[in-house]
């Protein structure tokens, strides 16, 4: 169970690394995480997520069983002593295994998000560069000097 549980966390560690710089392998993982996000794939990750969970909630109840006995006993056998160990290896490794799976859904979501966002900015840019490009700076300077005109009027009559 250890090397399984090393080689995912290693692994997710690479996935995370891989999103964090831009590379063409970036692409790659973000369009195999896009396609495991649609069909049955969330509920295959919910699935494996709660399993994880409930295995990882049982290594901790272990954990306060072997806490208590050794409480109970007054002393702790060398049995226990390498029980506890293997339990809170196991679990925390679990721990850093659903939050590292949590670390990279949230910067799937970002990358995405800040995707969307990149795009919409050079619709806009696009648009406005349009409209200049229509004779919109010419209203524009029509409007500036209205401004200004109404602002003398303004200040002529406060003198006033």
């Amino acid at each position: 169970m250890l090397q399984l549980l090393f080689t995912v966390i290693f692994a997710e560690m690479a996935v995370i690394i891989v999103l964090c710089f831009k590379t063409p392998l970036r692409k790659l993982v973000l369009m195999v995480l896009d396609r495991a996000k649609r069909g049955r794939g969330p509920v295959i990750v919910k699935t494996v997520g709660g399993t994880v969970s409930v295995v990882m909630l049982s290594y901790i109840f272990s954990m306060m069983m072997l806490k208590k006995r050794w409480i109970v006993d007054g002393n702790a056998s060398l049995t226990d002593e390498i029980l506890m160990a293997k339990n809170l290896l196991e679990t925390t490794l679990m721990g850093g295994l659903l939050f590292l799976s949590l670390v990279i859904d949230k910067l799937h979501h970002y990358i995405k998000e800040l995707r969307i966002r990149r795009k919409t900015m050079e619709t806009a840019k696009k648009q406005g560069q349009g409209f200049e490009d229509a004779g919109g700076s010419d209203k524009v300077t029509a409007l500036e000097e209205e401004i200004a005109t109404l602002r003398a009027r303004i200040k002529q009559l406060e003198s006033d």
